[in-house]
């Protein structure tokens, strides 16, 4: 199974982050309305191409947001979803409240505490502005690759509950045949 390519992603209009191959990029359109959805989605799907990505987890929509972007960001997130599909690469969407709680052991923590957790425990240093968007997109990473038995972390089973409310169905394209 060594040969699986992750892909953690999670979107948003001014910082998209994605963890992808033991790195962590982000990505910061200049562009506004349809020309930065091409963007975004271009950007992903070049490193999807060019990283020979196998499956990705994306952060799924926070329905708890007040924010006036809130359809702005749906169309994101159709854009990318409709283009991972169209390239047949199995995603996982996983709740805002599952990343939280398979980082800090809690599932209403923000963003700091997801960056500290994650600092504390591997050691890798979230530092910019789109740190709290790269580390969570290592952390959308990360559940895929414990999913897939690929992690090299040990994670305590308060953590570990998280992805028991994750449907990973749509890796099974991925693990028929491989004990998991």
């Amino acid at each position: 199974m060594t040969d699986i390519v992750t892909l953690g992603i999670d979107p948003s209009l001014t910082s998209t982050g994605l963890s992808f191959a033991g790195q962590t990029i982000s990505i910061q359109p200049d562009t506004r309305g349809v020309q930065r959805l091409v963007e975004v989605r271009d950007r992903i799907m070049y490193t999807v191409i060019h990283n020979a990505v196998s499956c990705v987890a994306i952060e799924h929509y926070s329905y708890a947001s007040r924010n006036s972007q809130a359809h702005s960001i749906g169309e994101l997130g159709g854009v990318i979803r409709v283009a991972l599909y169209e390239a047949n690469i199995p995603t996982v969407e996983i709740p805002p409240t599952c990343r939280a709680k398979f980082a800090t052991g809690k599932g209403n923590a923000g963003k700091p505490e997801v960056v500290s957790a994650i600092s504390a425990r591997t050691g890798i240093v979230w530092s910019g502005g789109d740190g709290s968007d790269r580390c969570d997109a290592w952390v959308l990473e990360e559940m895929l690759r414990y999913k897939l038995g690929l992690s090299v972390l040990d994670w305590p089973k308060s953590h570990l509950d998280a992805l028991e409310k994750v449907d990973w169905s749509p890796l099974e394209p991925i693990t028929k045949g491989i004990g998991k």
